[in-house]
């Protein structure tokens, strides 16, 4: 035991030594959940929608009084008056604006007179994110036009009512447990398997293989200190992430030592696998080459950015065997759901098993010989 201490406290001094190496295993994926995180889901502000208005009735007022309530509250768009059909269209398509409204002719006679009245609207689908979010407040802003003043006392149409379980999770909300699986795969490959491979290739485990320790002593010793590096920037990413999303439910105590565990495991999983892989590669350009090969692999069959039913078969099929789909399920149900531990104990059994039968199969693997 002696010796593979020896081994962690020599790994986790040369960690430590280097500062440049723990901020940029934390710095992506914290510059990930900001950037991303407001990229994507941040709601569309101040957009530009031109007016044609060939009606001028009470009707027509009544749209553009909807289209300034929009402006003054949730400011999703502006309107800009336009005279002419023709060029309100054609700044659209060169993205001058984002949207055209036209009210024809002749609309307030046709709402009176129950004649199916339209209004048209002109979107730039190529930019499918501003378009949706257009269409859905036209779609409400039509919806409430409908809508009488006066309900009947039979219900014409079905409602729908949204019950919402949990309170409104924001995009960086939602990509902090991501990140925090990142973050750690990212202190494994860079902490374990590239050190790994360099120490190899300096020769520093020559040094080990002419001293009595043994074959599992050397893996133990090199895995169980990967596993607390990836366990540092697990604890670090979530609190920092956390604070930023403002998520306070990470500080309750129960749900600390459920993170905790959770983190373990997956520090673990990630640990043992990249240690499989590696077991045999002495060129230290190969860990460099796989990372992003991996990272593509792993993180985006998981789960992590898109729901896993909408993949292909085969890819479903990956993210069943995939780790990061185990331990971001896990830190979702955790830091979103406040599932407790029975919405995490099949993920904390799957990590587990999954680190331990890596390490199993990487140590017959380990070279103790030159």
């Amino acid at each position: 035991m002696n010796r593979m201490f020896a081994i962690i406290e020599r790994e986790m001094r040369k960690f430590f030594r280097s500062p440049t190496l723990m901020i940029m295993s934390l710095m992506m994926p914290i510059l990930q959940l900001i950037i991303m995180g407001n990229a994507f889901g941040g709601k569309i502000v101040g957009a530009k929608v031109a007016v044609v208005d060939y009606d001028h009735g009470p009707e027509a007022v009544k749209i553009r009084e909807g289209f300034d309530a929009i402006a003054v509250n949730i400011k999703t768009f502006t309107t800009v008056n336009y005279d002419n059909e023709l060029q309100a269209r054609e700044d659209v398509r060169t993205g001058k604006v984002d949207g055209a409204v036209i009210i024809p002719a002749q609309y307030s006679r046709r709402v009176y007179a129950q004649d199916a009245p339209k209004i048209g609207f002109v979107v730039d689908n190529t930019d499918q994110f501003t378009s949706g979010s257009l269409e859905g407040e036209m779609q409400d802003l039509v919806t409430a036009l409908t809508t009488p003043a006066i309900q009947p006392r039979i219900a014409s149409t079905v409602a729908l009512e949204i019950v919402e379980l949990y309170p409104y999770v924001g995009y960086m909300k939602f990509l902090l447990p991501a990140c925090i699986a990142l973050a750690m795969y990212i202190s494994v490959m860079i902490g374990g398997g590239m050190l790994y491979i360099d120490d190899k290739a300096r020769g520093v485990h020559e040094g080990y293989l002419v001293t009595p320790i043994t074959r599992l002593e050397l893996v133990m010793g090199l895995n169980v200190a990967g596993a607390i590096k990836a366990v540092l920037s697990g604890i670090c990413l979530t609190v920092i992430g956390s604070l930023m999303a403002g998520l306070g439910i990470i500080f309750h105590p129960v749900t600390m030592l459920e993170v905790l565990a959770l983190i373990f495991v997956t520090a673990l999983a990630f640990n043992g696998m990249m240690f499989l892989l590696m077991v045999r590669v002495d060129d230290p350009l190969v860990p460099r080459a796989m990372f992003g090969v991996l990272n593509l692999l792993l993180f985006y069959p998981s789960g992590a950015m898109y729901p896993i039913t909408a993949f292909p078969v085969w890819l479903r099929a990956l993210s069943v065997v995939d780790p990061f789909t185990y331990a971001i399920h896990g830190f979702k149900s955790i830091i979103l759901k406040d599932g407790g531990f029975v919405s995490i104990q099949f993920d904390l059994l799957f990590l587990f098993v999954f680190g331990m039968g890596t390490l199993l199969l990487a140590t017959p693997l380990f070279k103790r010989t030159l």
